[in-house]
């Protein structure tokens, strides 16, 4: 079932690679926050997978859950909207005064949300299953998706998606993605069969990333019947700042570059981040502009900056 509008675009970034030492073509972009459902970002892919399991198992309700401004959450809840099935979000916040960003969202595609309070990975991950067993309880077919999708089944649209970008460009040496549940990198490193092209850009989600994507990765090449992954892990974990949506400076800055070069909108929470990382491994050198094609994955995320907390920032930038 399509629910992404693919493939999706790949092009230069000439402007803001240039500023970075690229030379022109050196620097791709992969939209993948133009893949349609809800305003786009990667869940999309991850979603058609994941959905058509769930209708195929006879399940009447996606339950779900992420942080207060999920991407996931709200293309979850989309996802539902446009197959008629039940929602159940969990989110790990409190429940503001009024709905901001991608809350805004989630309630127009009308999911149950639940507001779990402040709740780490773990324990996130175990209100989605005490959710989806309540909803069990009283006659629903729920199919419970973890955070960001990130099972061998979503993480494997990521290993699609690099037969898709290998068909756009001729060559991609690196890979960078905002890394938040670890499912986006793990497909990829999947696609690949190599690890170190992808470099992953810790955005505060998850804490045990370096042993959970090579895992994944693992998963998803045997469910394929692709060779090993092999190669280690990369993920850059100094962008997090005070934690997951905190603002930094660096992502500030991102920000305003592919904003300012580019007119691309990049998010607070997951692309901004990953965008500073990239900016760092060029100027800390493990990026090397002059001898690496880099691609650069937007996931999405543009709804989180119309919160208040972001939008009094970005005019700091003024």
């Amino acid at each position: 079932m399509a629910l992404a509008h693919l493939p999706t675009p790949c092009h230069p970034m000439d402007r803001l690679g240039g500023e970075l030492g690229f030379p022109p073509g050196g620097l791709l972009v992969k939209r993948d926050d133009l893949t349609g459902l809800a305003g786009g970002g990667n869940k999309a892919r991850k979603l058609e997978l994941l959905c058509a399991q769930a209708i195929a198992e006879g399940c009447d309700t996606l339950v779900t859950g992420g942080g207060k401004q999920s991407n996931h959450a709200r293309m979850t809840a989309a996802a539902a909207s446009v197959l008629g099935l039940a929602c159940t979000v969990v989110l790990s916040a409190n429940r503001p005064d009024a709905p901001t960003g991608n809350v805004v969202l989630d309630e127009l595609f009308g999911p149950e949300i639940v507001w779990a309070g402040d709740l780490g990975y773990e324990s996130l991950e175990e209100r989605i299953t005490a959710e989806a067993e309540r909803l069990e309880a009283v006659g629903h077919r729920p199919y419970a998706i973890p955070v960001g999708g990130a099972s061998t089944l979503g993480a494997l649209a990521y290993a699609l998606a690099v037969d898709e970008l290998l068909e756009q460009t001729d060559a991609c040496d690196v890979i960078v993605v905002a890394d938040g549940s670890g499912g986006t990198h793990a497909g990829l490193a999947a696609g690949f069969g190599d690890l170190e092209k992808v470099l992953g850009v810790d955005v505060g989600t998850r804490p045990n990333l370096a042993e959970a994507v090579p895992l994944m990765a693992a998963a998803v090449a045997e469910q394929l019947g692709r060779a090993p992954v092999h190669g280690q892990v990369r993920i850059d974990d100094d962008r997090v700042g005070a934690g997951y949506g905190e603002p930094t400076d660096a992502c500030l800055e991102a920000l305003a570059l592919a904003a300012r070069l580019e007119g691309i909108v990049l998010d607070p929470v997951y692309s901004g981040k990953a965008m500073a990382g990239l900016v760092a491994g060029v100027r800390e050198g493990r990026i090397d502009p002059a001898h690496q094609r880099v691609v650069f994955l937007h996931t999405g995320g543009m709804p989180a900056l119309f919160s208040p907390r972001y939008s009094s920032w970005i005019r700091s930038l003024n």
